[in-house]
């Protein structure tokens, strides 16, 4: 799972989330932004309306919390939705060991055509750092 960091790098470079079943978030505020939540339709559903999107509780998962806007909330894409973003600009994966024993991630994409590596010891971790490098490329 990518970092509270990289996600608020990811929105701040312009990644825009749309809330969609599986999708994991944190309530961007201090204090709460450790507790990762789900959307579900058991749990955690979305409410579309003309003012914006609603992050319903419905009561099972936190018995103080009853909605949040998805403003308010932190989107931490997943390791394929990451990949997915990347789109024609992936590359490739690669999983190596170091001589200590470190599992090291890393993550080509090809960026104002040139290709670039990203290196985390999780997957997800170089997916993300590979996207907010093309999305702010992209925005340049």
């Amino acid at each position: 799972m990518i970092s509270v960091e990289l996600a608020r790098s990811l929105r701040d470079a312009g990644l825009r989330w749309h809330p969609d079943t599986g999708d994991r978030f944190v309530i961007d505020k201090p204090g709460v932004e450790e507790d990762v939540y789900t959307v579900s339709e058991m749990t955690v559903e979305r409410h579309d309306h003309p003012t914006g999107t609603v992050l319903g509780f419905n009561g099972t998962t936190e018995w103080a919390l009853d909605s949040v806007t998805a403003e308010e909330s932190l989107w931490l894409p997943r390791e394929d939705q990451l990949r997915e973003l990347l789109g024609p600009a992936f590359v490739g994966l690669t999983r190596t060991t170091s001589a200590a024993g470190d599992v090291v991630h890393t993550v080509t994409a090809r960026i104002d055509d040139v290709e670039r590596s990203f290196a985390a010891a999780d997957a997800a971790m170089a997916y993300g750092a590979a996207l907010a490098a093309y999305i702010t490329a992209a925005l340049d």
